[in-house]
Order: structure tokens, then sequence, then C-alpha cells
């Protein structure tokens, strides 16, 4: 146990600060671990990502979310070629900035991107109230709209395939709510579809960017109407973490620190749960994104041809303060082999939110040695430190695309896909066989 409380790896620049408290991982098992890497092609696997060949080998298709990082101009209003794209993304801008309500219709990564995407900004529309409406179930919709009224809403309707059950099903209760398709704007990569509901106002994005690396897409287009800075920000935190992943070693060296050492703690200590804990009020859905994140793209059988035979860790977890009074006896006295991840910053360290985020930290990792008999705690819980000098747009772009990074990291060495979900899918094919005999 490390008395100073030293990290055992640890990369800073000008905005974030990433340090992890794993003892028993060891410099000698990160080589082992880079030593393996090679033999599986690692480095070129990320090239390929970077370059964008097809990577996502059981769909056929490349993943584009670093290509539109990397290709985002933001001194250009709109970039896209089709006119009526840009017609439609002026549209929408007008009646965001006319609308007394937003509602945007998703789920997954239409519905985890936005959301949290929002909650970070400070919106410049201090009037408006924006609405999130996910479920299936139509009490949601009537219980989130009751009280505003059709006339000064609009609705953003956001489904890469516009065939997710959930989505189609508010969409019809919305339209019959509302009674003017002019108000609804559909975010998709599939026309045709959204052209099926008589929806005129389109705004599209590539099959190649999956749904939960959807937030660096047109997904995001609510946040580039409402305040465009902030967009421009996320995208190029975004892009220098990229940038940082082919050139600078350090930090390479840290997002591989941190996926093989997921790894290792999953396969070699049974830890097979990981809490994600934001101290951040703005990044409170935070954890909620890494969930999907990282649980739909790594949540796969094991490759024949890999020694790992475990692959994703279950990720749960929530705002920190509020977590400390509801799960946390258990992460300090329970049981259970967990490793956490807290998110924190450092903009003011007199913040009682900071001070509760280095304290747990501590006592997550480090154990208290002034605590006697029922007082004391496990201690020795893999931690790892992500510490923003500021809460901004541009520091989420690059913690977000980091965790990519580190996922994808760990999908390479595991031998296993990231960018399918046909678990999901599974779900969406028997619902649909229950209605059909149900008719």
């Amino acid at each position: 146990m490390s008395k100073d409380h030293s990290p055992t790896c640890f990369f800073q620049n000008e905005k974030v600060s990433f340090e992890s408290y794993i003892d028993e991982f060891t410099s000698e098992l990160y080589e082992e671990f880079d030593s393996k890497s090679h033999d599986l092609g690692l480095q070129s696997k990320i090239d390929n990502l970077f370059n964008g060949k097809k990577v996502n080998y059981t769909e056929d298709l490349a993943a584009w979310h670093p290509k539109y990082r990397d290709e985002y101009n933001p001194s250009i209003l709109d970039t896209p070629s089709n006119k009526n794209q840009i017609i439609n993304l002026s549209h929408l801008k007008d009646s965001c900035n006319d609308a007394k309500n937003i509602i945007t219709i998703g789920i997954g990564g239409s519905y985890e991107g936005p959301k949290m995407f929002l909650e970070t900004i400070e919106s410049a529309n201090e009037n408006t109230n924006f609405v999130f409406i996910t479920g299936s179930d139509a009490s949601e919709f009537k219980t989130k709209t009751k009280k505003l009224n059709p006339k000064n809403t609009i609705f953003i309707v956001s489904s890469k395939s516009f065939k997710t059950d959930e989505t189609i099903s508010v969409l019809k209760n919305a339209m019959s709510w509302s009674e003017e398709i002019d108000k609804f704007f559909a975010i998709t990569a599939n026309r045709e579809e959204a052209e099926k509901y008589n929806i005129n106002n389109i705004i599209e994005f590539d099959q190649e960017i999956g749904g939960r690396y959807s937030i660096w897409s047109e997904i995001s287009v609510l946040i580039h109407c409402l305040k465009k800075d902030d967009y421009d920000a996320f995208m190029a935190g975004g892009k220098q973490a990229d940038s940082d992943l082919k050139s600078n070693d350090s930090y390479l060296k840290f997002v591989k620190n941190l996926a093989y050492s997921d790894i290792w703690l999953h396969n070699s200590k049974n830890v097979n749960s990981r809490s994600v804990l934001s101290y951040i009020w703005n990044l409170r859905s935070l954890p909620s994104y890494i969930q999907q994140l990282e649980m739909e793209s790594l949540g796969k059988q094991p490759s024949k041809d890999s020694e790992f035979k475990k692959t994703g860790q279950i990720i749960f977890g929530g705002y920190g303060p509020t977590a400390q009074h509801s799960y946390f006896q258990l992460l300090h006295q329970g049981t259970q082999d967990i490793c956490a991840d807290i998110v924190a910053s450092k903009e003011d360290k007199k913040n009682l939110a900071y001070a509760q985020a280095i304290t747990q930290s501590k006592l997550l990792s480090q154990g208290a040695e002034d605590l006697n008999n029922q007082e004391k705690i496990n201690a020795n819980i893999p931690t790892n430190l992500f510490l923003f000098n500021r809460t901004s747009s541009h520091e989420l772009g690059y913690l977000i695309a980091t965790w990519e990074h580190r996922t994808y990291i760990t999908a390479s060495m595991l031998g296993i896909n990231p960018f399918d979900q046909f678990g999901v899918s599974a779900g969406k094919i028997y619902t649909k066989k229950y209605l059909a005999e149900k008719d």
C-alpha cells in the first residue's frame, strides 16, 4: 500500500491529468502486456481505425467517429455538401431559438450523448425547456408533456436506423400530440425511413458512425445550434486526444495502462465490476454514458484465440456525492472485488465535491490507518483518478475520446469487435416476434 498515495501511472497536459492507483499492476506487468500487444498487432489496429479501414469486421464497416473529429472545421458554419441538409440545419437553428420547449426523442447513444453534452454546457436559451424522452412506456411521454404547449414545442428525433421500436413508438405519440409535422426534425443515417413518417426536416450522418459513438456526429446538432463555440471546443478536445494517441508516447502509455490493467484486473484478480463516479454536477450523466460505451463495446464472448476469457467488466456508477450515501458502504466494507474510476475538477479545490473526490480516491486505494475494529475499510481498491483543470466542452471531448481509446485498445487486446451489438439486436427481434403473436 502506497502511504504517500503516489500514482502508479500518471499523465497530464494543460487541460487534464490522469492518475492510476493500482499498486499490484507493476511496470513489469505493463511490459508483459505491451509485449503481447506487439504480437497481437495493436498498433496496426490503431492505425486502421484512424485510416478509416474496416475495423467493424462483423458488419463490414469502418468506424468514422475519429474521422468526424479530424475533418470537422469550425471555421465553416455548416459543412455538408447537400443543400437540403444545410437548409434543414438552418431551419433547426431558427426553430431552437424560437421554441420554448425542445424535446429530444431517442434511446442509447441518441439519448445518452446529447443529454450529457447539454448538461455540461450552460445553455444560452435560459427560457427554453429541454426534455429527453426515451422509453417505450407511453406514460413517460404523457408525464413529460402534460404541462407543455404543442404550439411552442419542437421535436428532435434521433435514430440511426429510424427503426428503433422505442423511438418510433414515442414518435407516433408525439406526432398525434403535436399535429404539426414541420416541428419535427429527424437525425438519422436512414433518410428513407424518416420520410415514411412525412418528416421533411432530415439531417443525415453516415452508416459508419455507431450509436454509442454518435456524439461526434449530427446527433449532437442541438448543441451545434445552441452554442456552436462549445460544439467546436468539444470536437477540438476529441481531436487533440486522437493526436496525442498517435504522437504523444506518454499519453499512449497511459491509455494502454488503463486498458491493460482493466484486462488484468478482470482476468487475473477477478475484479469484474468497476464503479464510475463523477464529482462534477454538470457531468452527472457521464457514468451512464460510459456504461453504454463500455458494456456495449466490450460485452462480447471471448475470442477463441485469446488467452483472456473474461471480456468487459460490469460498469455502474453515478454522481459521487449521492453515491457516497447509497452504495459506498459496499465499496468500503463489502466483500465484492471492485475497482473505481473517479472524475473531478480542480477548478475550485475548496469545493466540497472536489474534497470528496480526492478523499474517496485515497480511502479506496490507500485506506486509513487510524480506524479500528468495525470502522476499518477495505483499501487496496484499484482506482483511476481523472482530473480536469476546469470543466468545459474541450475537456469533455478529450475525456470521451480518451475513454474510447481505452475501450478500443481493450477490445483489440481481447480480439473482439467493439462496434457491433448483436446482443441488443436479439432483444429487438424477439420483442417483435412476441408482439406479432399477440396480434
